[in-house]
């Protein structure tokens, strides 16, 4: 089989499997897709969605996705449902079953429970007139003209009309929920964007003894002996009261040697940048980024709301905290 050969065959699933999901739109149109999502919007509880096989691994995407867009859900292996995890559907759930020929022997079997329960049952199914198909409150087809296989056995198209269907699904109710960037940072914690939308300042800033300062009367060497030690390329200038009066930085230094200042009898307080960018707690770590980005420095000082020092923020903080 040549290079050629081997293209084709690979543009011919991705041309199946593109009308595949083409024909979808007409099923979107219909009162099925729009009773579907009605039902898991009332949902008090949790959509607990299962499927068997190939239709199990895109079940479970489903749910995984649903959950991660403000829709609360989780995957029941329909097989272990008859062994005791049907336990885990409430009567505030919702259940959507996937399965192409809407006649899976493992969910078929716990339909009548399902119905004993009294909970709404959705079947996104590839064949209107299956036995899942009958039993659900609504149904959304997402039969295919053929698979991708060229044999015609491995589900295929079959499983990107039903994994592109839920995301239809998710999506929809993610606008009709008015889930926002914040609502799907609190569910990713761990993820860039939970990192930049959540992560505050107060999270990452440092405090106490870790805060470079000195006085202004302090000779300008000190001043270096103290960024030296702290190690953030900055030190806070306070005055007797304990407030901001500016701050010297590594580029205050450099200009400070370009004009030939005598860093031994210097104060710190004549060459400061005494009008210095500030954040307070409270404030998310993206905005210090942003700032940082903006006026190109790498450090600031965290002060409060009576201008008192309360901590300090480099670029290496956000760095290490995964918002850069």
């Amino acid at each position: 089989m040549n290079d050629s050969k081997l293209q084709d065959l690979a543009l011919a699933v991705i041309d199946t499997e593109a009308r595949a999901i083409d024909r979808l739109e007409a099923e979107i149109r219909k009162p099925s897709f729009i009773e579907a999502c009605r039902l898991m919007l009332a949902c008090q509880g949790r959509v607990v969605v299962t499927g068997m096989g190939k239709s199990g691994h895109i079940a479970g995407k489903i749910a995984a996705t649903l959950a991660s867009t403000g829709t609360p859900a989780f995957f029941v292996h329909p097989g272990e449902a008859s062994h005791g995890d049907l336990g885990m559907i409430t009567t505030a759930d919702v259940v959507l079953a996937l399965s192409n020929s809407g006649e899976t022997g493992e969910i078929v079997t716990i339909l009548p429970l399902i119905k004993r329960l009294k909970v709404p049952l959705i079947a996104m199914t590839g064949n209107p007139q299956s036995t899942l198909s009958r039993a659900a409150a609504a149904n959304i087809n997402v039969s295919v003209e053929k698979e991708a296989c060229p044999l015609g056995l491995a589900p295929t198209a079959s499983t990107t009309a039903a994994l592109a269907m839920g995301d239809a699904i998710a999506v929809a109710l993610l606008e009709s929920r008015g889930f926002t960037e914040e609502d799907f940072a609190r569910s990713h914690p761990g993820g860039a964007l939970g990192r930049r939308l959540l992560l505050l300042i107060d999270d990452l800033m440092h405090t106490g003894k870790a805060i470079p300062q000195v006085s202004a009367d302090t000779l300008l060497s000190d001043a270096l002996m103290e960024m030296t030690h702290k190690g953030l390329g900055m030190t806070a200038v306070v005055d007797t009261d304990g407030k901001l009066a500016g701050v010297f930085t590594d580029g205050d230094l450099r200009r400070t040697i370009d004009h030939r200042v005598d860093v031994h009898t210097a104060k710190v307080s004549e060459v400061m940048t005494a009008n210095c960018k500030t954040i307070q707690p409270g404030m998310l770590a993206a905005e210090a980024l942003q700032i940082m980005d903006a006026t190109k420095i790498n450090a600031l000082p965290v002060i409060n709301d009576k201008n008192e020092l309360v901590g300090a923020l480099n670029m290496h903080d956000l760095l290490r905290a995964g918002v850069v």
